[in-house]
């Protein structure tokens, strides 16, 4: 979780709230011009190869800025910018090996 919070604050450029009231400890995903979240992590059970989904996450600034913040935090980027009609994304890989579209509008 220690290296998940770090990696993904990096990669959004935005704090994740911890939160330890309920059965297991969460981080919040911060969402952009709230106060509330758009989703969070926790420690669950890793999936097997080929069995993950894509999590898509909308960032605030250009992609290529993204892809250094994923790279300085130890992840992986794994494709070069993709552009479809509501903006543009790419694919990347957190520090656990998770499948990521870090996408803008």
């Amino acid at each position: 979780m220690k290296r998940a919070h770090a990696f993904y604050e990096a990669t959004l450029e935005a704090p994740l709230t911890e939160h330890d009231d309920g059965p297991q400890k969460i981080l919040l995903l911060p969402a952009f011009g709230s106060t509330g979240a758009i989703g969070h992590l926790y420690e669950g059970k890793p999936v097997t190869a080929g069995d993950r989904i894509t999590v898509h996450l909308a960032v605030d600034g250009s992609l290529e800025n993204a892809m250094e913040r994923i790279k300085t935090a130890g992840g992986e980027v794994v494709s070069q910018v993709i552009s479809i009609p509501t903006g543009s994304f790419f694919y990347a890989k957190d520090t656990d090996g998770n499948s990521l579209g870090i996408f803008k509008y």
